[in-house]
């Protein structure tokens, strides 16, 4: 086997796995050099005792070095271990970690290198363990949205060119930008100028400027991923409900 196919200590995050046979695991890896990859983790269900070494490192949010080796789609795990100091991920916070997993695994084919997005991810999977998660994931998103080619313009008014009005309301249609609502529609969906201009300079400590950023970047991200639903929303969802 050649050395280009063996890969040692690449920084990860597991984005998900699930069993296989009767003692091991598929890992879906997010690395920042080579993007999302498939391995094989063999003993990883405590088949061995240093696959049953391994089940306590192998799981989403923790910053890891991975090394593994193999040819085709999916590789097979040779070594694992924490890069630097493992913190865990606060309880309440979980379903937000998820959410970050399951766009990155429904947005980026295997093997597309992104180390800027693994950056963000990693710079967001920390501060989702130091605060509240609502402008984290805020700006993840919005990053996100720039990273892949399909940033948001957010302070001009795409009719016309004009600066922003923050006191004025805009429709936004997501192939071109915003434009300023004239006269009133009840059913249209608008947004604050004032929040356009926020999300521009990534200003989100208010709440409300949050919720209504919210709408926007899921309209965005909903033309990326192309019909395909998420399923960490409905759980956020179903948990806003409960409070």
């Amino acid at each position: 086997m050649s050395d280009a196919r063996r890969i040692q200590l690449q920084p990860a995050y597991v984005l998900h796995h699930r069993p296989y046979r009767d003692t091991s695991r598929i890992l879906e890896l997010f690395t920042r050099d080579h993007g999302r990859v498939s391995v094989f983790a063999r003993g990883a269900r405590g088949g061995t005792k240093a696959g049953a070494s391994l089940l306590p490192i192998l799981q989403p949010f923790n910053r890891l070095l991975v090394s593994w080796s193999g040819k085709g789609e999916a590789g097979q795990l040779t070594g694992a271990e924490f890069d630097g100091a493992m913190t865990p991920l606060p309880a309440d916070r979980l379903v937000h970690g998820f959410y970050l997993n399951e766009l990155l695994l429904k947005l980026f084919a295997r093997h597309d290198s992104h180390p800027d997005v693994f950056a963000l991810y990693a710079q967001t999977m920390e501060q989702l363990k130091r605060e509240d998660a609502i402008r984290p994931l805020r700006l993840f998103e919005k990053r996100l949205l720039d990273a892949i080619g399909y940033g948001l313009a957010l302070e001009r008014d795409a009719h016309d060119g004009s600066e922003l009005d923050p006191g004025a309301t805009y429709h936004y249609r997501i192939e071109q930008g915003p434009v300023r609502v004239e006269g009133v529609d009840e059913n249209a969906v608008v947004y604050s100028g004032a929040m356009l201009l926020s999300l521009a300079r990534e200003e989100l400590s208010d709440a409300t400027v949050c919720a209504e950023a919210r709408r926007l970047l899921r309209a965005a991200l909903d033309r990326c991923l192309d019909g395909r639903e998420l399923r960490t929303r409905q759980v956020m969802l179903a948990l806003r409900k409960g409070k």
